[in-house]
């Protein structure tokens, strides 16, 4: 379930804000039951609100040109970091975000 914390938030790729109420329901449903998902629930959530707003900048940055780079820079880094979080959750490991704003 830590797992799917992490691995939830790719739905943002497909539905909109889908990476943060995946996370979001898999995260409420379960951090009462289980330690290690509240724990992992909100760091996806952190690092998920910190990446919308990298893409709302990097978009407001696309009519400067520089958001043109940034915008799929950001989205690579998001990929990867949900990828590599994902796998330590299997692992049974703690994965801390880089650049992430603790929201919650």
């Amino acid at each position: 379930m830590a797992m799917l914390c992490h691995l939830a938030a790719l739905a943002g790729f497909i539905v909109p804000f889908g990476s943060i109420i995946g996370p979001l329901i898999v995260w409420l449903v379960k951090k009462d039951e289980m330690e290690v998902v509240d724990r992992h629930g909100r760091a996806s959530l952190n690092f998920q609100l910190t990446m919308l707003i990298a893409f709302i900048v990097c978009f407001l940055l696309i009519f400067v040109a520089i958001g043109v780079v940034l915008l799929p820079l950001v989205a690579i880094l998001s990929f990867v970091m949900v990828i590599i979080a994902s796998i330590k959750a299997y692992e049974g490991k703690e994965f801390k975000y880089p650049l992430c704003i603790k929201f919650l």
